[in-house]
């Protein structure tokens, strides 16, 4: 934080009047709103991937000099893990059609132009935008290709359709992927992908005009994706008539840009590219919600297997995959789907345990034990990332250590090529570990030990606690491992933490929320 403000001092020439903490996306980014004595505000951002950030201000850098509806970058660290970007207000597209999409699709024709607006505009990004693009800077790769396709196949296949229990074929169903992918990827399509295009990532100002944000996952790939992902966002229950105007305001946007294809292409393309965002979110659906136990994404089910249904309405020309075909069909008419139920029930099961502890504490006890090193606090957790390669980390403390675990029982993508040059802060990583499944249940069991000791260490006022995640490397398993505890105690506790990727040279400090923690 205080490289972030000495960033806004180089910037403006004075320090910020007020900083305020703001909520993020998925990611790691940390977001401030930064006051001026003037009373002007600006978005602060600190980053926890190099790549991820040297992205984004290279894309951002662009579409500022095409001129393109999105945030204006202000000033940049050297090292690109910190910016400042001009401040694009609080209200999102999401929030202003937050009542017609609760209302089950009935969208007023306010909401509907907000729609329109946004559609209208996105060809500027995708057509404008690729021109002159350095797509060699684009996270975590530059282009939209098979493998990629595949990877969001695969995950649908192992978070989603595995888990309901339906039998299928696996060579079969693996060729009809492998024909998906070679069909969604035939036609060289030199615009930029947003890939994330969601309501979500479009703020509005005070006249209704969008602008765009978090483009920073984007690579050079075909315009169609980004009309899928935004018309068939399930939770959004467009009407079939409101898709078919938003298609056709954007179709015509287009128009403007380049020599569009005929209608019948552009609908037959448009499909299968529908299909295969249907089937990416139900993989990300399925993870969180059956893995996961988040709600949210379990009540996301029903509308996406109602658009899946849709598409299964059409001609086997539109989707010639056979076997795929019939394996969404019948997993359509599973019971669960049918009558609308999420397909798994977030598990209950766990270790047995009695109702009551025999010896039931009682707040007048105190504390069980005490020592010359109680009472001293507030704790500081340490987490580190290594490869064994070169040594355990030695503890700054002095304490002697807390804990070290061995992260390389577990499934290890550097054994893979696609992974080589990555770590386990970049995406493609953390889904293949998430996929795989091993290092979730490895963590899991991790949590729970090391729960028990932060909370037994704030109890009696120790200062310094430490974990230690090592692998082969120090590239990928590790740094998943020690970054998600880190993020994990965080959260839980409040308390200050500071997590080493040592080997990636990489350091991250998480402030305690409360300073009497």
């Amino acid at each position: 934080m205080e490289q972030l403000t000495k960033l806004y001092k180089d910037w403006s020439g004075q320090e910020p009047a007020h900083v305020e903490k703001i909520a993020g996306a998925g990611s790691n980014r940390q977001y401030y709103r930064l006051t001026g004595a003037d009373g002007r505000t600006v978005i602060g951002v600190i980053g926890t991937s190099r790549d991820e950030d040297h992205a984004f201000v290279t894309i951002c850098r662009h579409f500022n000099e095409r001129h393109l509806p999105v945030p204006r970058l202000l000033a940049v660290s050297d090292d690109e893990m910190r910016y400042l970007q001009s401040d694009l207000g609080n209200r999102s597209l999401f929030d202003a059609i937050k009542g017609g999409r609760e209302a089950g699709g009935r969208y007023n024709l306010e909401e509907q132009q907000l729609l329109k607006r946004t559609i209208r505009a996105l060809p500027a990004i995708q057509i404008n935008g690729a021109a002159g693009m350095d797509w060699e800077a684009c996270y975590p790769q530059p282009a939209f290709d098979e493998d990629s396709v595949l990877f969001d196949l695969n995950y649908f296949k192992y978070c989603f359709l595995k888990p309901t229990e339906l039998d299928f074929h696996e060579m079969k169903l693996e060729a009809s992927f492998r024909r998906l992918a070679k069909d969604l990827t035939s036609e060289d399509c030199n615009c930029f992908l947003y890939r994330d295009f969601q309501a979500r990532n479009v703020m509005l100002d005070n006249d209704g005009n969008p602008y765009f944000i978090d483009f920073q996952g984007g690579r050079r790939g075909p315009f169609y994706y980004d009309v899928a992902s935004f018309l068939w966002q399930a939770s959004a229950r467009y009407s079939f008539k409101l898709r078919r105007e938003l298609t056709a305001e954007y179709y015509e946007a287009l128009k403007q840009y380049i020599e569009v294809p005929s209608t019948r292409h552009f609908a037959a393309r448009l499909t299968l590219f529908v299909l295969f965002r249907t089937l990416q979110v139900l993989g990300a659906y399925g993870f969180r919600g059956y893995f996961e136990h988040k709600q949210h994404f379990i009540d996301s089910i029903p509308p996406a297997m109602d658009n899946l249904r849709d598409l299964l309405k059409l001609r086997e020309d539109v989707l010639p995959y056979p076997y795929l075909r019939d394996v969404l069909t019948r997993l359509t008419q599973l019971p669960q789907f049918a009558h609308k139920e999420v397909p798994i029930k977030p598990r209950t099961d766990g270790l047995k345990t009695t109702k009551d502890d025999i010896y039931p504490s009682h707040p007048q006890d105190g504390l069980p034990t005490y020592s010359k090193y109680d009472g001293k606090g507030p704790l500081k957790v340490l987490i580190y990332s290594f490869s064994y390669r070169k040594g355990i980390p030695e503890d700054p403390s002095g304490n002697g250590g807390g804990y070290v675990f061995d992260c390389r029982s577990t499934h290890n993508p550097g054994r893979y090529e696609p992974y080589k040059k990555l770590t386990g802060l970049d995406e493609p990583v953390i889904r293949f570990l998430e996929d795989d499944g091993e290092i979730l249940e490895f963590l899991s069991h991790v949590y729970a030990l090391a729960d028990k000791h932060v909370a037994r260490y704030i109890q009696r006022g120790f200062t310094h606690l430490m974990f230690c995640f090592g692998c082969t490397g120090g590239q990928h398993r590790s740094v998943y491992s020690a970054q998600h505890l880190a993020e994990h105690i965080h959260k839980k506790f409040g308390v200050e933490v500071h997590v080493v990727h040592r080997e990636q040279n990489i350091e991250q400090v998480m402030p305690a929320r409360d300073s009497s923690v």
